[in-house]
């Protein structure tokens, strides 16, 4: 599958496929680990970031355009691991390489603007995938939504050299 996979850079006309996109990983993929009030609280904490599509060099390790405490300013190559946001996979393609080759073309260009290292904010269903391409654990933690419930998320790292 991943072999035939082509990949792009998202454009503007991309975001109401992405929002479905990602609803629909939220929805399926974190089954597994979270209750449904869990998975339902989880929305208030994920989702597309559309500033994303237009530049991605920022400081906010993760949430959507409706998440509160984003940060806008651009990460610094030099001293700060650049961030991989935002990957979903589709809950009829999971397991066939396709995370994993967005996850390295994420990696590639990172290294492209000088970056040594990345880290994420993985939910529990993605943190099997990142451990598999070599991301360790460096801190569980939780965001805690609206409704008081503490969507459970893993900081994880990785150099890039």
């Amino acid at each position: 599958m991943s072999e035939s996979l082509s990949l792009r850079l998202a454009a503007e006309i991309d975001l109401p496929a992405l929002r479905t996109l990602m609803d629909l990983a939220i929805a399926d993929l974190l089954k597994p680990f979270l209750p449904p009030e869990g998975v339902a609280a989880s929305f208030e904490v994920m989702g597309l970031d559309s500033q994303l599509v237009r530049w991605s060099r920022r400081a906010t390790l993760f949430g959507g355009d409706h998440s509160a405490g984003r940060d806008a300013r651009m990460l610094d190559p030099t001293t700060e691991p650049a961030r991989v946001r935002a990957m979903y996979t589709h809950p009829h393609f999971t397991r066939r390489g396709v995370g994993r080759r967005v996850l390295d073309a994420c990696e590639a260009a990172a290294r492209a603007e000088g970056f040594q290292s990345c880290e994420m904010a993985a939910t529990l269903a993605g943190e099997p995938l990142y451990r598999a391409c070599g991301y360790a654990p460096i801190e569980h933690f939780t965001a805690t939504t609206s409704g008081g419930y503490a969507v459970p998320l893993v900081r994880m790292g990785k150099a890039l050299v």
